[in-house]
């Protein structure tokens, strides 16, 4: 039963680890991979000195830190939110809204922005409502491109990544918050004394991996969202290296952009589990 998932992580994830030496090479599309002459650490050095490089890390880790912090939360608020609701049905409808963004892609979502925020769209009417005086186009302002990729993103994702919060909660064994109530605790003490820390296994697998992601934006969002007006602060690594590589062709370039990012990332990964393992008493969850 496992043999197609091996075999697609064979064909898809460990055959194309081959192309990293393309970026210890100089490749051409009219060359194959190992007629490629070798360059060494070349490209590594042209990545150092690249001021386009540097902006794209800038943006990634201004969006993807806004993103953690914004992203790592509101999942846990609103899990232990609708965990608390006592209606069945109620808790099914907010569990059915708060889920549905995540499976539109973002052309569909990046469409409703794109319409939402223009001049005379949605947002501008609200605040019309209200006495504004409001006709900016915000897709077209790149100092508020950080907050409305972080904000689509978190508001796209945090009904999803409730569902893992909400299958460890409903293990809990009930007769502990029926001890607290006996014992006098209040609804938000029974949350923070017995829900949260029942919790903190996954709470901390979550920061864990959302943490060594910081270098990965989302490169469906950014190709979306982006346009000529806001590429200064929209510019991430992944929609980069897609551009160097795909666009321009310098397949050896990007190869060393990502190979870069991947070994940082990996190194994130690293650090924080070693950090979790400390504070969690030597238990890691990696």
């Amino acid at each position: 039963m496992i043999a197609p998932g091996i075999l697609f992580m064979v064909v898809f994830n460990f055959i194309p680890i081959y192309g990293l030496v393309l970026a210890f090479k100089n490749y051409t599309v009219v060359d194959t991979i190992g007629d490629s002459p070798w360059v060494g650490l070349d490209n590594f050095r042209i990545i150092l000195s690249d001021k386009y490089f540097w902006d794209s890390v800038w943006n990634t880790l201004g969006i993807s830190s806004i993103k953690l912090i914004l992203g790592f939360i509101l999942p846990i608020i609103l899990a232990v939110m609708i965990y608390e609701v006592s209606w069945g049905p109620f808790k099914k409808i907010v569990q059915t809204l708060t889920y549905l963004p995540h499976f539109f892609s973002w052309i569909i979502l990046g469409g409703m922005m794109i319409s939402w925020l223009s001049s005379n769209g949605l947002l501008n009417q609200i605040l019309q409502l209200f006495g504004f005086q409001a006709d900016t186009n915000y897709l077209l302002d790149a100092g508020k491109y950080w907050g409305i990729a972080s904000l689509s993103d978190v508001w796209k994702e945090a009904g999803w990544g409730t569902i893992l919060y909400l299958a460890v909660m409903s293990n809990i064994d009930p007769s502990l918050y029926e001890a607290a109530e006996m014992d006098g605790a209040s609804k938000i003490q029974r949350i923070w004394h017995i829900t949260l820390p029942e919790i903190s296994g996954m709470v901390t697998l979550n920061l864990i991996l959302s943490v060594s992601a910081l270098f990965n934006s989302n490169l469906d969002q950014t190709l979306v969202l982006m346009n000529s007006q806001n590429q200064p602060k929209a510019e991430v690594i992944n929609s980069y290296v897609y551009r160097m590589g795909l666009t321009q062709g310098d397949f050896s370039y990007a190869t060393a952009v990502g190979l870069g990012v991947s070994v940082i990332s990996v190194i994130l990964l690293v650090a924080t589990n070693l950090l979790s393992k400390r504070l969690n008493d030597n238990q890691s969850v990696l």
